[in-house]
């Protein structure tokens, strides 16, 4: 934790004399009839989550850690989850007495099959959810993928919960558009722009913000609902709340840890950001080597406001896995003099090594390496929330079992093209490798799966000109009758959707990249690049940056394909595997912040999207699942 002296190079003591005084005067003031928060400092703790993007179940996690040796070995632990998001934030809340809010920072929505495959859309989220009861709530840019009728649905069942004290849901940048079901008309108080809470008779303003370029270009508003600019409307709010008399001021800001720690300076009396939207994990630098994430700051972020005063600026992650608690002091004249904290990363107290439980030894040097690290909370899930949890289980696990869509041909995988004894020709079935097909254009549900992303982009998150897929990405062929559980084992990582605005040179780059990931030294065949409305001809006998040519994007407007423009930037939709420089591909890791969005929506999810648009076979009513024309494949020629 940072000192003091590190924010005002004062002495801590010399800040708390002068506090002494401000508060032998303003006691003086508030026996004359002065404002009740005046003279009186005030202790808050913050715990908080944001983005768990309907991630409801736990998942198991290796960490590194101490067993007793001279190094730390792999264990694999579960973790996560939200009944142990609920376990922690009530644990935490007790352990801090009286001056708790709880918030979640936006997301709540879309990512895994709970969200819309387990009941009415949002409606396991909105569930789990109550059983934290939060204080706030501000909407993040998912909230709004389903429209603006969606998100009233949503909210309606939150607030059909049991929670004594209803959840303030906060934008103060989002304008209702007049036929939105969430104009104030038709739902009055649904959203407000901030709302005011109580801590020890002191007042707390919360404000609300949602990203808003990204709201409107890569979710699904209604047309005629409006994002203001963000700086604009936080500080209208926040002086609003200031003329109020209001001295404490917590921003809840779906906008990103980059545009957070931007916008700090630029507001006036904004004392604490809880953050969301980048998914950024905070704390120190041993959440790396212990295997948890890389963090890209600390926790808290100390900075300064326009005023020259104290700004704390926390996130707590992703996926339901960290809880944030941040304990923040207020002087006085409601000025921060101090915040500190921890991102409390949730696991359960079930190691084993290599599969196997350890020995009494070496469960004693893990728990006390665990209790060391200060970060890693042992948490067992709430009862309750396990319990509200499980009928969702229960129909994700009957979903999986339902009926999907039919495959009259089989639809073949194959990582790379390339006759017998090539490098992957034993994937594809022997029916497939008969017909030849694969030889020539690679697999028929890697293509598949690339436009899939393409069309669904096209339809629902702001447009695509072209997308890429990994060969190795796309597990399994499909074939007859396939249900969901097949469809989910195309698609098994649980990836997200990044969109990057790229230049046609660095299309070309990044097709080289995925080639010499393939072709070059030490290559592997997953890396093997299928794109939606782009193709090129393959030499793999060239060197690095050869391999490639006669590439061609396709017009959607009028289906003719042309060819690539070095200096037009197109717009890439990808999986958030490759966009951060997984299976080599070193251009796309190096597109600046500035030119790559996370779209936040599932793999799995755009391809029953795609999947359920195909025409319905006339005996069942499922999709039909055919190749794709010859004219579509991303391989033109290989060699």
């Amino acid at each position: 934790m940072g000192t003091w002296t590190q924010w005002t190079g004062k002495p801590y003591v010399r800040q708390m004399q002068r506090g002494a005084v401000a508060l032998a005067v303003a006691g003086m003031l508030a026996a004359c009839g002065g404002n009740d928060d005046d003279g009186q400092p005030l202790d808050v703790t913050i715990l908080h989550i944001n983005d768990h993007h309907s991630t409801l179940e736990s998942k198991s996690k290796t960490l590194q850690l101490s067993t007793g040796g001279a190094a730390p070995v792999a264990v694999a632990v579960d973790a996560g989850g939200f009944p142990r998001v609920t376990a922690a934030i009530d644990s935490l809340s007790k352990a801090a007495g009286a001056n708790v809010l709880k918030l979640h920072a936006g997301d709540a929505m879309t990512g895994t099959l709970y969200f819309n495959r387990a009941g009415v859309d949002g409606e396991a989220d909105a569930a789990l959810m109550n059983t934290v009861c939060f204080d706030a709530f501000t909407l993040g840019n998912h909230e709004f993928d389903k429209g603006d009728s969606g998100l009233k649905g949503f909210l309606d069942l939150v607030k059909k919960g049991s929670c004594k004290t209803p959840m303030s849901v906060l934008s103060a940048n989002v304008k209702f558009g007049a036929n939105s079901a969430l104009n104030p008309a038709k739902a009055a108080g649904y959203v407000q722009p901030s709302t005011v809470v109580e801590r020890s008779g002191q007042k707390i303003g919360i404000v609300g913000l949602t990203v808003a370029v990204k709201t409107k270009t890569a979710s699904s508003p209604d047309a005629d609902t409006t994002f203001e600019e963000e700086v604009t409307a936080a500080q209208r709010e926040i002086d609003k709340l200031r003329n109020q008399g209001i001295n404490k001021i917590v921003l809840m800001s779906h906008i990103g840890y980059g545009s957070d720690t931007a916008i700090a300076p630029k507001l006036s009396g904004v004392d604490v950001i809880v953050g969301g939207d980048s998914h950024t994990l905070l704390g120190p630098d041993s959440l790396k080597t212990v295997g948890v994430g890389t963090p890209g700051g600390a926790y808290p972020t100390r900075l300064k406001n326009k005023d020259g005063k104290n700004v704390c600026v926390v996130q707590a992650w992703e996926y339901a896995q960290v809880v944030g608690e941040l304990k923040v002091k207020f002087d006085a004249q409601g000025d921060v003099t101090e915040c500190s904290g921890t991102p409390h990363v949730l696991i359960g107290d079930k190691f084993t090594i290599a599969g196997k439980a350890p020995t009494d030894a070496e469960k004693k040097a893990i728990d006390a390496d665990v209790a060391a690290k200060g970060f890693l909370r042992v948490t067992q899930p709430a009862a309750a929330a396990t319990a509200a949890l499980q009928p969702f289980m229960d129909r994700v696990a009957v979903f999986n079992k339902t009926q999907s869509a039919v495959v009259p041909q089989e639809l073949c995988s194959r990582r790379v093209p390339g006759g017998p004894g090539s490098s992957d020709y034993s994937r594809s079935s022997a029916a497939c490798n008969a017909e030849g097909s694969v030889n020539v254009r690679g697999g028929d549900i890697q293509q598949f799966v690339a436009q899939a992303y393409l069309e669904v982009a096209n339809k629902k998150y702001g447009g695509a000109d072209i997308t890429l897929q990994s060969g190795g990405g796309v597990r399994i062929p499909l074939l007859g009758t396939v249900t969901a559980a097949d469809i989910i084992k195309v698609l098994p990582f649980g990836n997200m959707l990044f969109r990057l605005d790229i230049t046609g040179a660095e299309v070309k780059s990044m097709l080289e990249d995925g080639m010499e990931a393939v072709y070059g030294a030490n290559g592997s065949t997953g890396p093997y690049p299928y794109t939606g409305g782009l193709r090129f001809d393959v030499n793999t006998k060239a060197t690095f940056g050869s391999r490639v040519s006669g590439i061609e994007v396709r017009n959607a407007a009028s289906g003719a394909w042309e060819p690539l423009n070095t200096t037009k930037t197109y717009k890439l939709f990808v999986l958030s595997f490759n966009a951060t420089g997984g299976d080599g591909y070193k251009t796309l890791a190096a597109v600046p912040a500035a030119r790559r969005l996370d779209i936040g929506v599932l793999d799995a999810d755009v391809f029953f999207d795609f999947i359920s648009t195909q025409p319905k076979d006339a005996a069942t009513g499922l999709p039909v699942l055919n190749r794709l024309p010859t004219e579509l494949y991303s391989t033109k020629s290989f060699q």
